[in-house]
């Protein structure tokens, strides 16, 4: 499977903006969260959603936003003792927190990712633990048919060991047995985040435990929040392909790694998007030209 690119609302200053652009270039896919944009990132996107019901959404939960917040503790979702907390995996607040996704953007998403649950928490058990419960209400969710499926998004859980891909498979099963709902991870993978393409080309890591449990990829921060380019020597650019600009040389690598399905990108204006559309075009580096980058860079 080769990756796409995707619009990641994380960075995007106007998201309105942004989604128009990305959605006039042929993108086919948003990836967002409640607490992205100060809070206001998901409302933005319903205009666009109503017009192209092609384009796929996912979502997150787990974070409690400061514009949210007071809302929570009216609901009553937030357990005692967690109010001042900004993030909970609990099932109330799970099932609020949809809801109110829900109405945001228009539709149910096709995706909903727990979001960071390593944030604010302590042991590998109790982050297991606090994923159970979020497991069971999004397996609930996709068997009501209210989305088809969820994930996990985290930023350092698999590059820390915390947990491995075949333990959130594992509890997927456990919660929703063989036909489980859990379809996806998000990880940073990039040029300063080699390491799960190192350990995919000897057949290890969270890229080959996706891959082989029949996941989507998707990589967060491919140009590290738009830092790469800059950071870039012509020696590395020539390297990775002699004939792309920084950004395409970049994105190719992420593209070309084993089990990659969506790339998200906060790119925001038709000349940022032609650019990075650019990587997606060019033939994909081979698992040796991939080494060679590696050997460079290292992990």
């Amino acid at each position: 499977m080769s990756g796409a690119l995707a619009l990641g609302t994380y960075r995007c200053r106007d998201v309105s903006t942004a989604v128009s652009a990305a959605v006039a270039a042929g993108v086919e896919w948003i990836d967002t969260a409640p607490n992205y944009a100060q809070g206001v990132a998901e409302t933005p996107l319903r205009p666009v959603l109503d017009r192209h019901p092609q384009v796929g959404i996912s979502t997150k939960v787990g974070f409690v936003s400061a514009a949210d917040r007071q809302a929570a503790i009216s609901a009553g979702v937030l357990p005692g003792g967690r109010s001042e907390r900004d993030h909970c995996l609990s099932r109330p607040y799970i099932a609020w927190q949809l809801a109110l996704s829900h109405a945001r953007l228009g539709r149910a998403p096709e995706l909903v990712f727990a979001h960071n649950p390593e944030h604010g928490t302590g042991s590998r058990d109790e982050v297991l633990r606090s994923l159970a419960s979020a497991f069971e209400e999004m397996e609930s969710t996709a068997d009501a048919g209210t989305i088809r499926g969820y994930g996990v998004a985290t930023w350092t859980g698999l590059s820390s060991g915390l947990f491995t891909v075949s333990d959130l498979v594992s509890l997927a099963q456990r919660v929703g047995g063989p036909h489980h709902h859990f379809h996806a991870v998000q990880m940073p993978v990039s040029l300063v985040h080699l390491g799960p393409v190192a350990a995919a080309l000897e057949g290890a890591g969270p890229l080959h435990q996706a891959r082989e449990a029949g996941l989507d990829v998707f990589a967060s921060a491919p140009l590290d929040g738009g830092a790469l380019p800059g950071l870039m020597t012509p020696d590395l650019v020539r390297l990775i392909d002699p004939s792309a600009t920084p950004v395409q040389a970049a994105l190719l690598v992420v593209l070309s790694a084993p089990g990659m399905s969506r790339v998200l990108l906060s790119a925001s204006t038709p000349a940022h998007w032609a650019d990075a559309l650019g990587a997606v075009a060019r033939e994909r580096l081979s698992p040796e030209h991939l080494r060679k980058v590696i050997d460079v860079l290292g992990t």
